[in-house]
């Protein structure tokens, strides 16, 4: 074990027990207020050192829905903001000043004025450049690193222009658009030895850790031989959360107009919150005078016959082909990442172990043709259980479902094993449950042996839960965002073979492949397309792709 010089200075005894304790207050439902919002935990829980000196002077690639998310999470011990790339003047807005369209969303996006405590954007600009074009960006001297959040057809582009630049790596999930693109990622980081890591969050929650030991270390819930996962959205059309408002449409100047007629009439304390929208409204108008087309977005005729321009290309670009991977590749990830997390753990640490099939159905039900992704997606995978080389048929069956027009459920996690069941809901909430009873409350004790075991008390109440008010505490768990770029810097700070992104090229790469064979079989005409997962797609290493793409460092795009 590879100890910081924080954990040398606790003692390695002393440390392995704090991560002792952090699990067995989880099992046992006793998490206190501070594990439950992982404020300040990351780098006692997952070794690394509690700052890195000199915070790595990172830009943002991309300061969009996810990429304000990043801006907001990350750590100034750890990074520094010093430049940002955005084409579209309301991303650049909300990069400074965050999110004001409602305290939800401020919360997730607090911008870097909030940040850093700069008060105004004036002061923040000196301190921060601003660039459109993305390639500007990694010309700056100043910039060591780069968070990249662009379109999911960009992540290779601009991951590999920014490693032969000199800079390090943290993309956005799905790795790249394609298993290709993901190998050319992979190898032009062995190139330039530069870090790339990919945004896979729950690498660095305390809560999928935690449920890892319940599973694989502990083994509480028996042998695992089942996961149902989901991800269920209320959207419908007219309420698409993937298909915002043009800048453009009248019913944003409609919104402008009647905001500052409000303003006339406010009330002092409402006159500022106001002001605030105002202008984040004004600047996402505003990117009605831009020019997509420069910027490489296209135009298309949609199956209605209407035209798509390159502007709706851009803001939209979730629901195209060309720029992004549909529900798979946004939301199935996460799950599929999480399941292969659950099964590994049954294999033994270190091992991650791979699907064997998937067999996929997908439609567009609820939506009209205005898109090119699925509305719905069902998938199947068949994993290799424990003891799978001697027999067969020891598999683990992974569900996954990820719906529109019913949110029934939300997102999580259903893990199913001989002793027990583990539910995971929404990253934030953990119950345990002995046998198949939903119908007792359990309690970790010890076997005779010493092991822990579960324990249970008739209460009908449903089971122990760990959830972000335990303690009384109101803050949720961690998601692992702030952890993972923590990590990253300190990887890039404390150079060694050793300290490597726990999402690095080798992990990330199934991830892709599971999610982009997943959208192959879900593309197939035949009503149940079975697809046998191949070593090789996996294998950075190998030219074999399941696109049949070979891999190609040398490609014109990739030119810096």
């Amino acid at each position: 074990m590879n100890l910081t010089e924080q954990q040398k200075a606790i003692g390695k005894e002393n440390f392995d027990d704090a991560v002792a304790i952090t699990r067995r207050d989880f099992l046992t439902g006793t998490v206190a207020a501070g594990l439950a919002s992982g404020a300040g935990l990351g780098s006692i829980y997952f070794g690394y050192g509690k700052s890195v000196g000199d915070p790595l002077r990172v830009g943002v690639l991309g300061t969009g829905d996810e990429g304000s998310v990043l801006v907001g999470a990350h750590n100034p011990d750890y990074l520094n903001v010093v430049a940002i790339a955005d084409i579209r003047p309301y991303n650049v807005f909300r990069a400074f000043h965050g999110d004001v369209s409602s305290p939800s969303a401020y919360q997730a996006r607090p911008g870097l004025m909030a940040k850093y405590k700069w008060s105004t954007e004036d002061a923040a600009r000196e301190k921060v450049k601003i660039y459109a074009a993305y390639e500007d960006l990694l010309a700056d001297p100043n910039v060591e690193a780069v968070i990249i959040a662009l379109p999911l057809h960009l992540h290779a582009e601009a991951s590999i222009k920014a490693m032969r630049a000199g800079k390090h790596v943290l993309t956005e999930k799905l790795m790249g658009h394609s298993v290709h693109e993901c190998k050319e990622m992979g190898r032009v980081s062995q190139e330039t030895g530069r870090i790339l890591a990919t945004g896979h969050q729950r690498h660095y929650s305390m809560l999928y850790d935690n449920a890892v030991h319940t599973i694989g270390t502990a083994k509480l819930i028996g042998d695992l031989h089942s996961i149902r996962a989901q991800w269920h959205r209320g959207n419908l059309p007219g309420k698409d959360s993937w298909k915002p408002a043009m800048p453009d449409d009248a019913s944003l100047a409609k919104q402008l107009a009647g905001w500052k007629k409000d303003l006339e009439t406010a009330k002092p304390s409402d006159i500022d919150p106001l002001e605030k929208k105002i202008a984040q409204l004004e600047a996402q108008i505003s990117d009605s005078l831009l020019d997509a087309a420069k910027f490489g977005y296209t135009q298309m005729s949609l199956p209605d016959g209407s035209a798509r321009t390159p502007m709706e290309e851009l803001v939209r670009w979730r629901l195209w082909n060309r720029t992004g991977g549909g529900l798979m590749a946004e939301l199935g990830s996460h799950q599929l990442d999480a399941a292969g997390i659950f099964v590994s753990a049954m294999h033994g640490q270190g091992k991650k172990v791979k699907p064997l099939t998937v067999t996929a159905v997908g439609n567009r039900s609820i939506f009209p043709a205005d898109r090119e992704i699925d509305d719905h997606v069902y998938c199947m995978y068949e994993y290799p259980a424990p003891g799978y080389e001697d027999d067969k048929n020891k598999k683990i069956v992974v569900t996954y479902s990820s719906i529109n027009g019913n949110g029934f459920g939300g997102y999580g996690e259903v893990v199913l094993g001989t002793k027990g069941t583990l539910v995971l809901e929404q990253e934030r909430d953990v119950m345990l449950y002995k046998d198949s009873s939903k119908d007792t409350r359990v309690t970790v004790a010890k076997a005779k042996d010493g092991s822990p075991t579960l324990d249970t008390t008739e209460s009908g109440g449903g089971g122990y839960a760990a959830s972000g008010k335990a303690g009384g505490a109101d803050a949720a768990p961690s998601r692992g965002y702030t952890e993972e770029m923590e990590h990253w810097a300190w990887c890039i700070r404390n150079p060694s073979p050793e300290n490597q992104p726990r999402c690095k090229p080798e992990v990330a790469i199934a991830d892709a492949v599971i999610a982009l064979v997943s959208n192959i079989a879900l593309a197939n005409p035949t009503s149940q397309a079975r697809i046998d997962f191949k070593p090789e797609w996996f294998d950075i290493a190998s030219d074999e792709t399941p696109e049949g793409v070979k891999p190609d460092v040398t490609r014109n795009g990739y030119k810096v």
